[in-house]
Parts: C-alpha cells; sequence; structure tokens
C-alpha cells in the first residue's frame, strides 16, 4: 500500500480485499446459479470486483443515528442479475457475506475487536474502528 495514503485509505482498501476475497469465494461457487446482469462483464474481467461477475459487495460507512450499534460500515450484498431473486436467497447470500467477514475480519485487522450484526433489516460491522496504526 502506498505511504501517501491517508490512515482513513488504508483501513477501507483492507476492508475492499476482505470483500474481494469473499466476491471470488462467491463467484467460485455460485457463480453458475444465475444469469449475471448483461451489462456487467465476467468475474475478474475488471480491475474491481465491484464492476464485474453475479457479486457485488462492498460497505459503506454510516454514523449510526438510529442505530443500536452507533457508527460502522453497513455490509452491501447484491446478485446482479435481471432475474427475480427470491427473498429467501437473497437472505442467505447476506447470512453468508456475514459469516465470512466474522471469520475474515481478526486477521485483516489484528488488535481491533470488530463485530459484524444485524441492525434493523442490514448487517453492520462495527467496533472498535479506530484507526490506530495501519
Amino acid at each position: 500500500m502506498s505511504a501517501g495514503k491517508t490512515r482513513l485509505e488504508r483501513w477501507e482498501a483492507r476492508l475492499k480485499k476482505v470483500f474481494d476475497e469473499i466476491d471470488t469465494e462467491l463467484e467460485l461457487r455460485y457463480g453458475h446459479r444465475a444469469r449475471r446482469h448483461p451489462n456487467r462483464p465476467p468475474h475478474g474481467a475488471t480491475a474491481n470486483r465491484e464492476h464485474d461477475g453475479l457479486f457485488d459487495l462492498g460497505a459503506a460507512f454510516t454514523v449510526g443515528i438510529g442505530s443500536q450499534y452507533g457508527p460502522g460500515y453497513v455490509v452491501q450484498a447484491r446478485i446482479a442479475t435481471l432475474t427475480a431473486i427470491p427473498p429467501a436467497i437473497q437472505q442467505e447470500l447476506e447470512d453468508m457475506v456475514a459469516r465470512r467477514l466474522r471469520e475474515k475480519l481478526p486477521a485483516a485487522f489484528p488488535g481491533h475487536t470488530l463485530h459484524v450484526d444485524r441492525d434493523g433489516p442490514i448487517y453492520k460491522i462495527h467496533g472498535d474502528l479506530s484507526l490506530g496504526t495501519l
């Protein structure tokens, strides 16, 4: 990672790397189960996993107003297809992403206690979001 990046940029780059790893796992395991949106290139065809393949995973920071957990990152997990996705399948995807995040975040952010929990209808990464030494 570039020494010219801010701590926040380095934090979010680490988080994106975790999401990219999960995206690749999902593509390999489930990428054949639905037709990807015709405007999306195949998995791995772009420099950003958010822009290719069947799955679009990521997180967006929220200050946490109205949240039981306060500030954190809202987990976004989308299946990029024109096919109607049953709510149960979407829920299964979100649950799987949350489980993998719980497994991967400790290695990506050693010394930080991070949690992945439901916050109303969405999953949220919360806990020690301090930038510390990254």
